[in-house]
């Protein structure tokens, strides 16, 4: 991905220089994606030599702090948050999400499916579904890690419980919930998917498999589908990038082709100096001007495709 890209509008950094080297983040993310183990990623660190900042802050600042970062308390008057079960045949037989609704219920609303990264359903995402519900829509985020007994509290061991599933049953889960969110009983039949990092593939996998069952997609810095199922994308995508995630980013030229060469209806935002995660309100690779830009951009996409 570079400044020619044709179809990728660019975004003017906000932020000013982070104090954290991008060496840290970008090893962060190493090991975030299992490409490093802990006592690697921080054998890294204890090699950096960061004024006024110790191996602990430096630790502290790039993990999650969850308790810091809610914005929609699930107290919120506006909301109602809940627990529901779906069938997932296909996949792991039963799966199981969080339901935030906007308070009052309306009679005919449209509905999103937002999607965890590869951890499980952490509070960030639940979160992110509440946001969603506060702005109007009825809101499902599933739980990959319900079959073992759900998010762990721990992100090392939501990643491990994550990665020993069977792939292709998470992905049939997805599917299962998406097609049990747009049966809500008042959903207005208009389906919306919302995913970050594993989630951004996930949504991207959605439109490759559902086709005209899924109404509009919003992936964030997530990585394309299979190449064979592209075809079969039939809905309105918006695409959320970090400049400075090389790694999902070599990925999308060649999805960018595909898209273009079936005449997809896509817009791609290039978001500059920040790191995959920016969204994500509870470690130090947030963005919080970029990440608001973005999620505005999401409801407003959301808004357009889904009220009709």
């Amino acid at each position: 991905m570079n400044a020619q890209d044709k179809h990728i509008k660019h975004d003017a950094a906000s932020q000013p220089l982070q104090p954290i080297p991008q060496e840290a983040f970008d090893w962060y993310d190493e090991y975030a994606h299992g490409l490093i183990d802990r006592r690697e990623f921080l054998a890294r660190l204890s090699g950096l030599a960061i004024v006024g900042m110790n191996l602990t802050l430096l630790t502290n600042a790039l993990l999650p702090e969850y308790a810091q970062a809610e914005q929609i308390s699930f107290n919120d008057p506006d909301i109602l948050a809940s627990y529901e079960t779906f069938d997932s045949p296909n996949g792991h037989g039963e799966g199981r999400g969080y339901l935030v609704t906007p308070n009052p219920l309306p009679s005919h609303a449209p509905v999103v499916l937002v999607i965890h990264e590869n951890r499980g359903l952490n509070p960030y995402i639940k979160d992110v579904a509440r946001r969603a519900a506060k702005r109007g829509f009825i809101t499902f985020a599933p739980d990959a890690l319900y079959p073992l007994g759900g998010y762990p509290g721990n992100d090392d061991k939501g990643r491990e419980m994550q990665k020993s599933l069977d792939q292709a049953k998470i992905e049939q889960d997805f599917i299962a919930a998406a097609q049990h969110l747009k049966k809500h009983a008042n959903s207005n039949g208009q389906l919306g998917a919302v995913g970050f990092c594993f989630g951004g593939y996930v949504v991207n996998m959605l439109a490759a498999t559902l086709g005209e069952e899924l109404d509009a997609g919003v992936p964030f810095y997530g990585t394309p589908p299979e190449k064979t199922l592209r075809q079969q994308i039939k809905a309105p995508l918006q695409f959320h990038f970090a400049s400075l995630d090389k790694r999902v980013n070599a990925t999308w030229p060649d999805y960018e082709k595909d898209l273009d060469n079936m005449q997809a209806k896509y817009h791609a935002y290039l978001y500059q100096k920040v790191n995959h995660g920016f969204h994500n309100d509870s470690t130090a690779r947030y963005a919080e001007a970029e990440a608001e830009r973005a999620w505005q951009r999401t409801v407003d996409f959301f808004d357009a495709h889904l009220r009709t």
